[in-house]
C-alpha cells in the first residue's frame, strides 16, 4: 500500500509491518501502528509522503514493500518512520543492513522516541544493534596495547614495510574510497530510479516529458534537486543502459 503527497521541511517515508493477511485484511495491527507514527510526526510532517505495508512474517528478510521503503528513503532524502523496532527486525545483521539501506537521513522508531532522525539517530541505532562489534573493537585494542607494551620491552614485532609514513598514499587510498562510495551511491541511485521508471512505464507512458512527470509526481528531486526534465530524464536513461 502506498500513499504519496507534498511534504514540507523533513520528509518521512512509514513502513508498517503485520504477520498473517488476516491482520492486513482486519486492520489489527495496522491501525495501533498508523496512530503510533501520526503521534509521533504531529506537528514534524504528517501525512508521510509515501507509506508501505508488508504482510509478512519479521523473521523473513525478503521484505519487497520494505525494498520500496528504502527506494523511496534514498531517492527523496526521507527518513523512514517505524511504529515499533520489531515492526522493522528482531535480527541484528538485518537491522543494520536496513539502517543502512536508508541513505542519510536513516531511519526513526516511535517507541523510541529519543533517537533523532538523521545521522545523529542513524549512528545511535547502528550502535544498539553492534553491541558484538564494539566487543570486538575492545578485544583489538586489548591487543594493540599489548603490542604496545611489547614494543617498548624491546621485543621485535616485524621490520618496516615498505612505503611506511608515506602520506601521499595514504591520501591516494582515501581519496579511491570516497570515489568508490560515490559510485557505489550513484549505481544505488540508478537502480532505484529504474524500478520507478519501469513501474511508470507500465502505466502506458513513454514519452521522456511523461516519464518526467511521472518522477515529479512522486516527488523524487532531479539529480541536482528541484523537479525533472525531459533532458534529465534522458541522461539517466542513457547511463542505464550502460553495461
Amino acid at each position: 500500500m502506498e500513499r504519496m503527497q507534498m511534504a514540507t521541511g523533513r520528509k518521512w517515508v512509514a513502513y508498517y509491518r503485520v504477520s498473517t493477511e488476516r491482520q492486513g485484511r482486519s486492520g489489527l495491527g495496522l491501525d495501533a501502528q498508523r496512530e503510533a507514527v501520526g503521534a509521533y510526526l504531529a506537528g514534524k510532517g504528517w501525512p508521510p509522503v509515501q507509506e508501505f505495508t508488508e504482510v509478512e512474517s519479521g523473521k523473513r528478510a525478503d521484505r519487497p514493500e520494505l525494498a520500496k521503503a528504502l527506494a523511496a528513503c534514498r531517492l527523496q532524502g526521507a527518513t523512514l518512520v517505524v511504529a515499533k523496532l520489531d515492526r522493522l527486525a528482531r535480527n541484528t545483521r538485518f537491522l543494520l543492513s536496513v539502517v543502512e539501506g536508508t541513505g542519510d537521513e536513516g531511519v526513526v522508531f516511535c517507541d523510541l522516541p529519543s533517537i533523532p532522525p538523521g545521522a545523529v539517530g542513524k549512528f545511535m541505532v547502528t550502535q544498539m544493534a553492534a553491541v558484538a562489534e564494539l566487543e570486538a573493537a575492545m578485544i583489538s585494542a586489548r591487543t594493540k596495547a599489548a603490542l604496545a607494551a611489547a614494543k617498548a620491552r624491546g621485543v621485535a614485532l616485524g621490520g618496516r614495510r615498505e612505503g611506511a609514513g608515506d602520506l601521499s598514499r595514504v591520501a591516494n587510498k582515501g581519496r579511491a574510497a570516497s570515489a568508490a562510495s560515490r559510485a557505489a551511491k550513484a549505481r544505488q541511485r540508478g537502480a532505484d530510479l529504474s524500478g520507478i521508471i519501469a513501474e511508470i512505464r507500465a502505466s502506458g507512458t513513454a514519452s521522456l516529458r511523461d516519464l518526467a512527470s511521472g518522477l515529479n509526481a512522486r516527488n523524487i528531486p532531479a539529480p541536482r534537486g528541484g523537479t525533472w526534465s525531459a533532458v534529465q530524464v534522458s541522461r539517466v536513461l542513457e547511463k542505464l543502459a550502460q553495461p
